[in-house]
């Protein structure tokens, strides 16, 4: 239940209606309780005594409190509707804020998945055990007290009698929520690992098809679909099994009542009205222990998701801005340094990516960062925008640690173009202008211009205005790069990150994207992320990796003569045979 309360923040928005609700609940409780009692007056003052005014008088009230209790019943679901809607909305915001918090390196542990069944499934489980319990989960223990004192007040013999029977249904329903509890929590793991998978295939469904992997997919979807199904029947066996041991119990309080209560109208200890009343008041407590334990799979689910949701809302993001943290100071040309900078992920220096790294960037400086796969190159241009942060040295922005200042004010100095080109659903006007929302449309095309994507956009069939399809279907490789490339140019960066963001376009169209940048980047620093040499052959320093460590370092003159790893590059590249004596 600690999970439960955790989050019952959210409802705290919503006291005014909640209580609201719960009033109307009462009331509706009240009413009832009272019906039992008027037909006991039908029977022992109406009918038994011949009074049929009585059984008039009495019959037109309770159709006044039939209706009063439909109108009230009525208003406390609305409200309840209300609370609960508004909970879940509420919460959604908030898990999805929590998400756009975390940094790179809990978005490396978090599949894209889980993520999304915390947002949708446990969330909507969550408002439906606040929904529930302002109706029913309120409503069946309130009648079941009410029917209880009733049923002492009519007989407190009878009602002791009852005693135990309601002990042991109540510890039954217990018992219930307790095996139920890892069970629903396992299973929102199996739905976790369902949806996980569905959201692989879709994603990859071009490449399933390419390598004829169809059946492959369709056996791995089958395997957790079929956990999945298990565990679901699982919890339905215990809920079936919960029903009829708790009409058992009813039942067997009916029959007890009836021999006992008959005993003692038969001996003038109770009155027929009396036993009428005591016996609807025993069903009614009875009925709502049945429904507490029906209710016990909603409990048992919600506890499980607030365990669930509330494991995300505590996650701490890694990357996260120093207490009072001011803001990177404006300059025109900001300068960087790497002082003996080492990274790792996880925490563990066996999975060391980055080690020993020193290096100074002057302002304005084109900087190309080559190296063979795994070198950490992506690795080291992410520590700039502070995707991850340095597990050792320090990383300098004008001379400000990078971790001393806030992540907006150092972000909004910097142009990223990721390795994974991403597009969203929109038009093409909307996904260049994604960091300038008001951007102008000359500004707009300026930068196409400058990524060299101009002219491909206006052969598009609404040029400008044409809706790009989830995840860009409906461009090519190369286009979606130009239009990632636009995106940053038109934020007029400071400092501009390209991560390998030309490798789908041709080398004519690369080098007009450098002579471009050239004119726009003028005075400001850029960072290019490359694999073939014709993208750095103009850098004004290139930095070479290897295994993690600076390699070499310097002009595409002075590689060619002094490093055995760039010469090799070359060679492989552009000159069969090349040797350290051959010009530049």
């Amino acid at each position: 239940m600690q999970q439960v309360f955790k989050l019952l923040r959210f409802v705290r928005p919503y006291w005014k209606t909640s209580v609201l609700a719960l009033f109307l609940l009462v009331v509706v409780v009240i009413l009832d309780l009272a019906i039992p009692r008027l037909v006991q007056r039908i029977i022992d003052q109406g009918i038994i005594a011949g009074n049929m005014q009585v059984v008039g008088r009495t019959f037109l009230l309770m159709l006044v409190i039939s209706a009063f209790d439909t109108i009230f019943a009525i208003g406390n679901n609305i409200y309840s509707v209300q609370v609960g809607e508004g909970v879940a909305r509420d919460l959604r915001e908030a898990l999805f804020v929590t998400i756009q918090s975390f940094s790179f390196g809990n978005l490396d542990r978090m599949k894209t998945g889980q993520l999304m069944v915390r947002l949708s499934s446990d969330a909507n489980i969550f408002q439906r055990l606040v929904q529930i319990s302002l109706r029913i989960g309120t409503r069946a223990p309130l009648i079941m007290l009410g029917s209880m004192l009733l049923m002492y007040n009519t007989d407190p013999r009878l009602a002791l009698m009852l005693v135990p029977l309601l002990v042991v249904t109540l510890v039954l329903i217990v018992f219930f929520i307790l095996k139920m509890g890892p069970l629903y929590l396992t299973l929102q793991q199996k739905l976790d690992r369902l949806n996980t998978v569905l959201q692989e295939n879709i994603a990859g469904v071009r490449v399933v098809k390419a390598f004829v992997r169809d059946e492959h997919e369709a056996r791995r979807f089958e395997v957790s679909n079929e956990d999945y199904t298990e565990r679901n029947i699982r919890i339905m066996e215990w809920m079936a099994t919960m029903g009829p041991t708790l009409s058992t119990c009813v039942n067997i309080g009916i029959v007890v009542v009836i021999w006992r209560g008959g005993l003692q109208v038969i001996s003038g200890q109770l009155t027929t009205g009396e036993i009428v009343a005591f016996v609807n008041y025993l069903q009614t407590a009875l009925g709502s222990l049945l429904i507490m334990g029906n209710l016990a799979s909603v409990w048992a689910a919600g506890i499980a998701s607030s365990k669930r949701v509330n494991e995300l809302l505590e996650t701490i993001p890694e990357v996260e801005d120093a207490p009072n943290a001011p803001a990177l100071p404006e300059t025109a040309q900001p300068r960087l340094r790497f002082e003996n900078i080492g990274f790792h992920y996880n925490g563990t220096t066996e999975t060391a990516v980055l080690q020993g790294i020193n290096l100074a960037i002057e302002p304005g400086q084109t900087v190309a960062i080559l190296g063979a796969t795994g070198a950490g190159k992506t690795t080291l241009v992410n520590l700039i925008p502070r995707f991850y942060d340095v597990t050792e040295g320090r990383l300098l922005v004008d001379g400000a640690d990078v971790r001393d200042v806030t992540q907006d004010s150092l972000l909004s100095r910097i142009g990223v173009v990721p390795q994974e080109t991403v597009l969203f659903t929109g038009t093409v006007r909307d996904n260049i202008r994604y960091g300038r929302p008001d951007a102008g449309q000359d500004e707009v095309e300026a930068a196409a211009r400058a990524a060299q994507a101009h002219d491909f956009i206006l052969d598009l069939p609404d040029g400008y205005d044409t809706q790009i399809e989830e995840r860009g279907g409906n461009l090519s490789g190369g286009q979606k790069q130009r239009i990632a490339i636009a995106r940053a140019l038109l934020l007029h960066p400071d400092i501009l990150i390209l991560d390998d963001s030309t490798s789908a376009v041709d080398v004519e169209t690369e080098t007009k994207i450098q002579g471009y940048l050239e004119t726009w980047m003028a005075g400001r620093t850029c960072f290019m992320v490359a694999q073939r040499i014709s993208t750095v052959l103009k850098a004004d320093k290139i930095i070479v990796l290897d295994r993690g460590r600076v390699a070499a370092e310097g002009t595409h003159r002075e590689l060619l003569q002094s490093s055995p790893i760039y010469q090799e590059i070359y060679a492989s590249q552009l000159g069969d045979g090349f040797n350290g004596s051959q010009p530049a």
